[in-house]
Order: structure tokens, then sequence, then C-alpha cells
């Protein structure tokens, strides 16, 4: 199976071979997020109009749950050890119980959340918008603000290899920031 979003308000099943239509699943926004799929679970966000982050059976498009956010959600999902974690537009950085989507914490950042977290080691990294762009480390049990950079990131996806995060900055240079407890390690 694909999965696939569109601007037309569905989240798309297709067979990978055939790329026939398996099932569609419709929303009140556009579809932008990619999904995630873990365990016979697709996971999206909406933007717009809907600002939720669904999961659906992988095989059957059949609902399982949703939650409301306060705006639009361009972060794809990043599934870990039964959380859903995710950003919105609404400055927000959620956690999510896989299960039943019940909030396990959230995570007031500075600007709109549209990066995609990326979780390693306990940690979950992220970036958050214009007017007070950031990038975020947050434990991902408690959602305790381990760091913040001022690094303006946007979209960009953090990257994390051999104690090192890795972003994308707006004005097209790649940031690197050694993580601080690996990097009291490396000056022993």
């Amino acid at each position: 199976m694909v999965y696939v979003g569109s601007d037309d308000y569905d989240l798309y099943a297709l067979d990978a071979n055939t790329g026939a239509l398996v099932w569609k699943y419709p929303t009140s926004g556009i579809v932008v997020s990619s999904p995630a799929v873990v365990n016979g679970v697709v996971y999206f966000g909406s933007a717009y109009s809907d600002g939720q982050v669904c999961a659906v059976n992988a095989i059957t498009g059949t609902l399982l749950w949703k939650f409301q956010t306060g705006n639009s959600i361009y972060s794809s999902p990043a599934v870990t050890n039964g959380v859903v974690y995710v950003g919105s537009w609404d400055h927000n950085f959620y956690a999510l119980n896989a299960s039943t989507g019940g909030l396990v914490w959230k995570y007031t950042a500075n600007a709109n959340i549209g990066s995609s977290p990326t979780v390693a080691n306990g940690v979950v990294y992220f970036g958050s918008d214009l007017g007070g762009a950031s990038t975020y480390a947050l434990d991902a049990s408690t959602g305790a603000l381990l760091w913040e950079n001022g690094a303006f990131t946007d979209f960009s996806a953090p990257a994390v290899a051999d104690g090192v995060v890795y972003v994308m900055s707006e004005n097209g240079f790649l940031l690197a920031f050694h993580l601080p407890d690996q990097s009291r390690e490396q000056q022993k």
C-alpha cells in the first residue's frame, strides 16, 4: 500500500503494484503532511479549516481516533514507543497516545510549528517558523524543554547523528548543533 494526502481534502490508500485506489479517507482540510504508518495504523494531520491529527486503519481506512488542534498541521507525525509526536500552527507541539489519541503532553513554542519531528534517544527535536523561530529539544516522555536554539528552521525536519543535530535553515544554510551532554563527554 501507498498512503498519500491531497489538496482535495482526502488521504488515499493505493495498491503499490497497480496504483488502484483501495480506499480514501475524507477530511475537512488539505492533507499536506506525510503519513506515518506504524503497526497497521496510518497517522496524519490536515491543514486549513481542519487542524486534526487522525489515526485510521491501514487496511480499511476506518477512523480509529482524531485529535483536534487549534490550527493547521503541516508537520508529519513521528510515532515512537506508542506516542504520536506532531506540531501545529497553533504554536503547540503535541504528544498523543498512539492507541487512543489522548493527550500525553503538549509544549507551547514561540511560533507556528511546521517542522516534522525527529525522535532519538528519548529526545524529540523540531523547529518553529516565522515570528520567533527556534530549534527545540524536548524530553520525549514529559515534554520538558531540554534546550532551545534561536536558529530559523521553518519546515526542516531535524536529523540526529553522532551527537549532532542537523537542520536546514530558511536561508539555505545547513546548521549543526552539538548535543549538550555528548559535547561535554567529547571535551573530557
